[in-house]
């Protein structure tokens, strides 16, 4: 039964993220704020990935608000690469 609930989880976790990934956008739609730019540099490393299957994907959103979408991406991978260097054994 704990196979089942974690392989359901699994796939629905997936459809959310995949359903968040930055991609080529029109310029009627609404532009990727801070928030949006923190969501995008926690999942850059899956978007790198489904980039190479679907070219539609982008890793950085191209329709956003300028400095705060930069600074909110930066942030994210800042803190989510530079926090494994610190999680490593000081020899």
């Amino acid at each position: 039964m704990k196979k089942i609930i974690l392989i359901i989880s699994f796939v629905v976790l997936t459809f959310l993220i995949t359903g968040c990934f930055p991609t080529y956008s029109s310029e009627g739609e609404s532009v990727s704020g801070f928030f949006k730019g923190v969501w995008h540099g926690w999942i850059a490393p899956i978007s790198l990935i489904a980039e190479i299957f679907d070219s539609n994907i982008r890793i950085y959103e191209p329709n956003n608000t300028g400095w705060w979408y930069d600074f909110g991406f930066y942030i994210a991978i800042i803190a989510g690469f530079g926090g494994l260097a610190l999680r490593r054994k000081k020899d």
